[in-house]
């Protein structure tokens, strides 16, 4: 596993501390890099949902290139404190939150308010992605308007599911990680306008 490091923006190129063990799923820089190209200027003023955090380099990215803020969960402790260190070190903590909290426990609760970018990369191979997205479409709330979801998996937990609320728009793969974005499903009666 190479190091982790910020690529742009205002914490760019600081390294970013791994969570001890095996228990999360790093992103590498390589698919990282991808995903914000593709984000590119969405990024800027947006509020981000980090809900497995790991080691929090999604959310610190996205901080680093102007998000507006990011909440951040993981029920490891070691994740947790992780991400404090790496937000600390970035000098990004002021717009950050971060619980030690579990992620499914978090989206079975009534949204208090919506982000604009919820990342979802779940330990592998436990089926956990689809949980959460099975929650979130219990609380298509928590997706603003025009927000959207990223599902990070290997490729081999993919499965095609139906989703009240939600729609699959664009999937990328780079090497053993894929990434499927969803948004608000757009109803029958919106393509007028």
């Amino acid at each position: 596993m190479g190091t982790l490091r910020v690529i742009s923006g205002s914490a760019k190129g600081l390294r970013l501390k791994t969570v001890p063990g095996d228990t999360t799923r790093p992103i590498t820089d390589l698919v990282k890099e991808a995903l914000f190209n593709i984000l590119g200027d969405e990024v800027l003023g947006i509020h981000v949902l980090d809900l497995f955090g790991g080691t929090g380099a999604v959310g610190i990215e996205a901080l680093s290139r102007g998000a507006q803020s990011a909440l951040f969960l993981d029920k490891s402790r070691e994740a947790v404190r992780t991400m404090q260190e790496n937000l600390r070190e970035t000098k990004l903590m002021e717009r950050a939150q971060v619980l030690h909290m579990d992620a499914f426990t978090f989206l079975a609760q009534p949204p208090s308010c919506s982000f604009d970018l919820i990342y979802i990369a779940p330990p592998q191979y436990k089926g956990m992605w689809q949980k959460a997205m099975d929650l979130l479409d219990q609380q298509p709330g928590l997706l603003s308007p025009d927000g959207q979801i990223i599902v990070q998996i290997n490729p081999v937990e993919w499965e095609e599911r139906a989703y009240q609320h939600f729609s699959e728009f664009d999937s990328r793969k780079y090497g053993d990680t894929l990434l499927v974005f969803f948004e608000h499903a757009q109803l029958e009666n919106d393509i007028t306008s």
